[in-house]
């Protein structure tokens, strides 16, 4: 539930509130332009689309595979109403509006299950499909960074409770989010580069 008239958000909140914006908007943002191409190459099978560019980056397989309609109907359609939903609650922060402790439960297990969802997409993407998605690597990114922070805001606020023992680890962690988040996209980069490097190599 959301609680108008209150006072504007701490700091930390506020930037809270942007990233959630930030994320939302980009991922709906691609989202929407997987809907769009998945609309073109149904209506013409043999559309091209632009971010098809070499035989390793490209968007086309991806959407027509099985994974990519995992769920009977295209993956994309779950990331245009859920990243809306994070962009209007981004908002909602970024004005004042204080979300209640349930909401901000809700969303967190909403962003463990898709970036559970995105990993298992990036292995099939890595070892199956063997191509990389433009739209969906953004996708990726903006998915991983919201439950980053979206997850260290409801520990340090209390949403989440903390062991006492495990007040210096969450302080460390916060102190350092910005390098284990860097590490984390850099584990990733390393294994698409790594597994495509044949592919890699031949543009140096």
């Amino acid at each position: 539930m959301l609680a108008a008239d209150t006072p504007a958000p701490p700091r930390s909140g506020r930037r809270t509130g942007l990233l959630m914006t930030v994320t939302g908007l980009v991922g709906w943002f691609a989202s929407f332009q997987l809907t769009v191409i998945d609309w073109r190459v149904l209506k013409d099978p043999a559309y091209q689309p632009l971010c098809d560019v070499s035989p390793v980056v490209g968007c086309g397989s991806a959407m027509s595979s099985p994974q990519g309609n995992l769920f009977g109907f295209p993956n994309m359609l779950l990331g245009l109403s859920a990243f809306a939903v994070v962009a209007v609650l981004g908002v909602a922060v970024l004005s004042g509006t204080r979300l209640s402790r349930w909401l901000w439960l809700a969303l967190n297990a909403g962003a463990l299950t898709a970036v559970v969802f995105v990993h298992w997409l990036m292995q099939v993407s890595l070892f199956e499909l063997n191509r990389i998605c433009p739209y969906c690597a953004a996708v990726w990114a903006v998915t991983i960074a919201l439950f980053w922070y979206v997850t260290l805001h409801n520990l340090r606020d209390g949403v989440i409770p903390v062991p006492p023992r495990a007040r210096g680890a969450l302080r460390l962690v916060l102190e350092t989010h910005w390098m284990l988040l860097g590490a984390w996209y850099g584990l990733i980069a390393t294994l698409f580069l790594t597994r495509f490097w044949s592919y890699w190599s031949t543009l140096l």
